[in-house]
């Protein structure tokens, strides 16, 4: 049996405007990364960051996790780049290192396999299909508090360990580097 012909929604519907938004939201994470990757200086390369984040905070929101994405913006925007800027601000400018010049095919080659993985990725995004799936709770605190300490508490724990542990390593590094000078 064939199955009816689906439209798509106008460009111009709330569904088509939310379609744009969301690809804006796509472009702009992967523009901050490209900054984020591509920039000679640090700081550039830490805005392209910031923006990257944002990106990545707007795709959380409109995947209907309102909390997750003020968490990306609280954390990774407001804690992990910040710290970064601190440590570009407060570390000792080195001395630019010349690299030594890369292989014939080294260029062809990152963009034969970079084309071929996004091809891959395309092809593969228009050969399936995309249900439409419901709502499945609202994205509020309360419900997310409740499962954390409930339905996931084991995986809440486990980051609490991986986080102490990286604490501890810190510490241990930088013990280590002042005994060192």
């Amino acid at each position: 049996m064939n199955s009816p012909m689906v439209a798509s929604p106008a460009l111009l519907s709330v569904d088509g405007l939310v379609g744009v938004v969301f690809l804006i939201m796509v472009a702009i994470t992967l523009i901050g990364g490209l900054i984020a990757c591509n920039s000679e200086r640090l700081v550039r390369s830490v805005a392209g960051l910031i923006v990257c984040f944002v990106g990545v905070a707007g795709i959380y929101y409109f995947l209907n996790s309102p909390f997750v994405a003020m968490m990306q913006i609280l954390i990774y925007v407001g804690a992990v780049a910040v710290t970064i800027s601190f440590a570009i601000m407060l570390a000792a400018p080195e001395e630019k290192k010349k690299t030594g010049v890369a292989g014939p095919l080294s260029g062809p080659l990152g963009f034969g396999t970079a084309a071929l993985i996004a091809g891959g990725f395309a092809v593969l995004a228009l050969r399936t299909e995309w249900p439409v799936q419901d709502k499945i709770n609202d994205g509020s605190i309360k419900l997310i508090g409740i499962q954390l300490l409930t339905d996931h508490s084991m995986v809440f724990e486990l980051i609490s360990i991986v986080l102490l542990i990286a604490i501890l390593g810190a510490l241990v590094i930088a013990r280590d580097g002042r005994e060192d000078s």
